[in-house]
């Protein structure tokens, strides 16, 4: 199993620049079999971890994507209703209609997994995926009971097939914006993170990592911009996500520093609102320049 040092080389290699709390962190989640919950402001890089622990693993990535209605049926499994009626349709033709059981047509072989139960299946074959549950703060709380449930046992129950359990957890990266609390019951059973906007060191690091054909200076002037944009009052300020979209919209441009015009011209790759826009300009372009 990867050491801390282990982990931090590791996801350096796979283009993500890890401080050792995430680090240690990790490591701990990996060794204990807990899952790993990421909090943090979004495009901090959470989803990252759970892609980039993926290629580390060279194990598959399965990610539930959490929204608002979201039910345990719809992220456990669905029926082939297409395979089904071929399948009522054949054992018509063959004159077993009468003799026909319902395990007929409500066997696994009629069955669609969805990411939960694709991801206990997949460990309990000995195969361990990384389960990334994203966003569950999106989600209702009534899911976020069953899924308490779920990480508990690591096992699901199908009433028309029976219970699949996995006694080996696949690896769980759970990530929230914290746009609501998440239960402390669900909290308890992992190990948490809260995964903060990079320093101004280590978002340069992350630039020269990312985007090689972004020179030192450019880098750290990206940098320092970034953190001062988050220091304004922003309805949506940019992550680290944006923070390379505006480094690969200066590339293509052929910028090699920022000036007043090109930042104007660019704030549309970092900032996604019009109030936002407006306030910065308001506040000063040419604050945004550091030499």
């Amino acid at each position: 199993m990867l050491s801390v040092d282990a982990v931090v080389s590791a996801f350096a290699q796979h283009g993500y620049v890890a401080d050792r709390g995430l680090a240690v962190t990790t490591h701990l989640a990996l060794q204990l079999g807990r899952p790993l919950f990421l909090e943090g402001e979004a495009g901090v890089g959470k989803t990252e971890v759970a892609k980039t622990l993926s290629a580390i693993l060279d194990a598959e990535l399965i990610r539930l994507q959490c929204y608002e209605g979201l039910d345990a049926s719809q992220a456990l499994y669905e029926w082939d209703y297409a395979r089904q009626m071929l399948a009522i349709r054949m054992i018509e033709a063959t004159g077993k209609g009468t003799e026909a059981d319902v395990s007929d047509i409500m066997s696994r072989e009629f069955l669609r997994p969805r990411p939960l139960l694709k991801a206990v299946e997949a460990a309990a074959a000995g195969e361990r995926p990384v389960l990334l549950i994203d966003e569950l703060d999106r989600a209702d709380e009534e899911f976020e009971a069953y899924l308490l449930e779920l990480l508990s046992d690591f096992q699901v129950t199908l009433p028309e097939i029976g219970t699949i359990r996995s006694d080996e957890p696949p690896v769980v990266v759970i990530t929230s914006n914290r746009t609501r609390e998440i239960h402390d019951a669900l909290k308890r059973r992992c190990l948490y993170h809260w995964l903060d906007y990079p320093t101004v060191e280590r978002e340069v690091e992350i630039l020269r990592l990312r985007m090689p054909g972004v020179d030192g200076i450019l880098a750290r002037q990206l940098a320092l911009a970034m953190a001062d944009l988050r220091s304004l009052d922003l309805f949506k300020p940019p992550g680290v996500a944006e923070t390379l979209d505006w480094a690969a919209a200066l590339k293509l441009l052929n910028a090699d520093q920022l000036e007043p015009i090109v930042i104007d011209e660019t704030l549309g790759a970092i900032l996604k609102y019009r109030e936002d826009i407006d306030r910065v300009r308001d506040h000063g372009l040419e604050s945004l320049i550091h030499s």
